[in-house]
């Protein structure tokens, strides 16, 4: 079964995009007439879906000032789809945000039909016109900034797209990003909006995909700290550290992730001192001077929980301290539900699958899903069995994967639950 993929516009596009045109038409009057549609598509911009080689949908816009206006956005009956919308939208949104406009906004008929597409994409309805807009995460002044860092917009359906992990979600949903996304309302009840928290675990659980679907859901510039690249900078680590922390300060907004941070942060001592000292001992002072503006959130992942240096994780400095762990059964079932091709999963034994999976990480389930699929099209294309992969084909690639955490492992995690963690 093909996939739609979403790509910008080309000229040879342009019989699709009247075909699309003209099939909105028949439902309600579009706001732009089609003379104007085309003009944009050729002198603006354009992104198009396309699924078997054909135009299935399509999202065009144009930039007036300070702002965005989409003056198309269809997509056809039969795909009518969440991640199809969504990633026209996403697609245009990228191509636009260099103009560094302040907002992207859509006009629809006032008895145009379901506006879910657009609503769960972050616009809001302002008028009797049903006029929809949304903010820009980045303002025109902040896109140089950002690029200096090397921070960059997610797009906006990641915290949808981590399949299982309820417990952690609604963990983050709740100490994370509802006190910072409503700060009113969290000033109402006394909660203080956290600025750093720490995320712990076994390799491959899922940190990195949580500290992206946070600032995803914020909707917030996500900004990732490579240590071992600012290493190279003149002044080395701790002054390149310092200069980075000064540029994200004059960002309104953003989420900053440091991965293995064990690395830059591990415990002090010894004779003569480690010259990681150095850098640990700047690194507490960024995160406190961190900690007294508001708008922003650090993120810090390690495996090694226990390494860290015990002035890092003290209160004062760090809100939370998160263990994300191994996928539970829900969990492992919604990730194998994530991989699996939907022709394929009604015909899979779940249940078997979720069971053989226990111990693994979500990066370890992907990997055992991308190698039965894999397998099942070498099959195909070397003139083998042409049938749909069944239960047996999952578990074969299950007995080939290798569990990225041991048990071992998994009983100092819970150890470090008891003793580490803070919620």
């Amino acid at each position: 079964m093909s996939r739609t993929r979403i790509r910008e516009f080309h000229d040879d596009d342009l019989d699709a995009i009247v075909r699309l045109w003209e099939e909105a038409a028949r439902e309600e009057s579009p706001v732009y007439a089609l003379s104007e549609v085309i003009a944009s598509c050729q002198r603006d911009h354009a992104v198009v879906a396309v699924r078997d080689d054909e135009i299935v949908g399509a999202a065009v816009g144009r930039a007036a000032h300070a702002q965005g206006w989409i003056v198309f956005f269809g997509v056809t009956e039969h795909e009518r789809d969440d991640r199809v919308e969504a990633g026209l939208l996403d697609a245009l949104e990228r191509r636009m945000a260099p103009l560094g406009l302040g907002k992207l906004s859509i006009l629809v008929p006032e008895r145009a039909g379901s506006l879910d597409g657009l609503t769960a994409n972050g616009f809001e309805a302002r008028t009797q016109l049903r006029y929809l807009e949304r903010q820009m995460p980045v303002q025109r002044r902040e896109l140089d900034l950002l690029k200096d860092v090397g921070g960059r917009i997610l797009p906006r359906h990641l915290w949808d797209a981590v399949s299982g992990m309820q417990r952690e979600k609604d963990l983050l949903q709740e100490r994370l990003v509802l006190p910072l996304s409503r700060p009113d309302l969290a000033d109402e009840y006394g909660v203080v909006p956290p600025r750093a928290v720490m995320l712990f675990g076994p390799p491959g659980t899922g940190k990195t995909t949580f500290a992206k679907a946070v600032a995803s859901r914020l909707d917030w510039p996500f900004v990732e700290l490579f240590p071992s690249r600012l290493s190279g900078e003149p002044g080395g680590l701790a002054a390149a550290l310092r200069e980075t922390f000064r540029t994200i300060g004059e960002l309104e907004h953003a989420v900053v992730f440091i991965d293995e941070v064990e690395e830059i942060a591990a415990r002090r001592g010894g004779e003569p001192p480690s010259p990681m000292q150095g850098v640990t001992n700047e690194l507490l002072k960024l995160v406190a001077e961190f900690r007294e503006r508001e708008g922003r959130l650090l993120v810090c992942a390690t495996n090694f929980v226990r390494a860290l240096d015990a002035a890092f994780l003290r209160h004062g400095r760090f809100d939370y301290v998160i263990p994300i762990g191994l996928p539970d059964g829900a969990a492992r079932r919604a990730i194998w539900r994530r991989y699996v091709p939907r022709h394929v999963a009604d015909g899979l034994d779940f249940d078997a699958l979720v069971a053989a999976s226990d111990g693994l990480t979500p990066a370890d389930i992907e990997y055992a899903a991308r190698r039965a699929s894999q397998e099942a099209l070498a099959r195909a294309v070397n003139g083998g069995r042409d049938s749909p992969m069944v239960t047996a084909d999952y578990l074969t690639a299950l007995r080939a994967t290798r569990a990225t955490v041991s048990e071992e492992t998994v009983r100092e995690f819970g150890d470090d639950v008891e003793a580490i963690a803070r919620l």
